[in-house]
């Protein structure tokens, strides 16, 4: 697997690389934004690591933009700032998870093997489909049996999620991070409720299956 980090520091830069090498990582580091937009462009990436803070602005906004046009690896983010708006401002802008400078090599290493052994995602340009349940190419509208389906912003990024984990498993925590904008708090019952919305919207026969205290999946009842 190859990971891009972004990192102008130069000896936090080998730091990191060399944790992710040993744990058999291919590795390329990127200085500035300006070269981290052209290597996503144009080499696939696993996955991002990235320090919020860039001598030519903030990575967010890279982020950001690669997620609008249709970027879905994982996103670990580095920040000084450990504080609950700091956390929402990560995920709303498509960071998976994150670390807090300073932080430990092991935990850095272990970080990235949970989020790299996410299922692989299907190319964004292609369209999603379980059972009956389709999305347009690059994030287009929701259809089941046909029929377009009227999602509000957060329950069509908790579907989409669900889709494009492939019949995997995900967490409550995973969705709760598509929920940022309704419910902040991961303990609450912001996903649970949602996901109950979601089944009234797709109709039967219904399409997701819990896993009682760890979170669902989308099953082709066919």
């Amino acid at each position: 697997m190859r990971i891009l980090v972004v990192q102008h520091d130069s000896e936090l830069a080998a730091v990191i690389s060399g944790c992710l090498r040993r744990i058999g990582y291919d590795v390329v580091v990127a200085d500035n934004l300006t070269d981290a937009d052209l290597e996503l462009g144009g080499t696939v990436y696993h996955a991002l690591v990235a320090d919020r803070a860039q001598p030519d602005g903030d990575v967010l906004r890279l982020v950001a933009a690669h997620r609008r046009a249709g970027w879905t690896r994982p996103v670990l983010m580095l920040t000084a700032l450990d504080s609950h708006a700091e956390r929402v401002v990560l995920v709303e802008h498509g960071a998976d998870d994150y670390l807090v400078k300073p932080f430990n090599t092991a935990e850095l290493a272990s970080r990235m093997r949970n989020l790299c052994r996410a299922p692989v995602i299907p190319d964004p340009a292609s369209r999603l489909c379980v059972g009956d349940l389709e999305q347009g190419r690059r994030g287009g509208r929701f259809t089941r049996a046909g029929v377009p389906l009227f999602l509000t912003v957060t329950e069509a990024a908790v579907l989409q999620t669900l889709m494009l984990a492939g019949g995997a498993l995900v967490t409550r925590e995973r969705l709760a991070k598509d929920c940022a904008d309704e419910q902040h708090q991961p303990e609450s019952h912001a996903v649970d409720a949602l996901i109950g919305r979601l089944r009234i919207r797709l109709g039967p026969p219904d399409l997701i299956q819990a896993v009682r205290g760890i979170g669902y999946r989308l099953v082709d009842p066919a």
